[in-house]
């Protein structure tokens, strides 16, 4: 594998830069705030197929199916994430490796999970995610990026609802004594 020349590096970003409106310093920090939610939204979309995966137990269908649904929502939106990035003139991920190191979201490689378990803490990584969406949120408009921050709010809801349901579930089970 070739090394990169920092200076050639240099170049081929600066044709990368998209005109807009935006400030420099805008277009930096959205674009920083964008591959970040990428990396959390890539962490979260391979744990939940993980755990579509891995399902057992008596409720196997119907949480399989609810898994793999949540699943292709939050893979729907990495490409919307990463082509605004692009949009306003930034880059965004590279590598799953740079996606590993940006993260917020905890990966979970037990041999085994309880299915009320996995479906717990996919319910939290999801309440994080509309949190971490919320505070960028702020940034977004602070910085007059209407694009991104309509886009956000539609992203916040989706992951909302996704928590939603897996409390529904977890509180329901839980109650019931499964």
């Amino acid at each position: 594998m070739a090394k990169s020349n920092p200076a050639r590096s240099r170049v081929e970003s600066d044709r990368l830069n998209t005109p807009t409106d935006l400030s420099p310093e805008a277009t930096k920090v959205i674009s920083e705030g964008l591959t970040v939610l990428l990396s959390d939204l890539f962490a979260l979309y391979l744990k939940t197929k993980n755990f579509h995966w891995h399902m057992s137990g008596p409720h196997f269908r119907d949480y399989h199916l609810l898994l793999d649904e949540q699943s292709d929502e939050i893979f729907a939106i990495t490409d919307d994430v990463a082509e605004r990035a692009r949009k306003i003139g930034g880059t965004t991920l590279r590598s799953l490796g740079e996606a590993k190191a940006k993260s917020r979201l905890a990966d979970n490689d037990a041999e085994y999970v309880s299915p009320l378990d996995m479906l717990a803490e996919l319910r939290d990584d999801n309440k994080t995610l509309a949190a971490n969406m919320r505070e960028f949120h702020e940034v977004t408009d602070e910085h007059k990026d209407v694009s991104t921050t309509s886009l956000l709010e539609e992203w916040i809801d989706q992951a909302e609802r996704r928590t939603w349901f897996l409390y529904e579930i977890t509180r329901t089970a839980t109650q019931s004594g499964h």
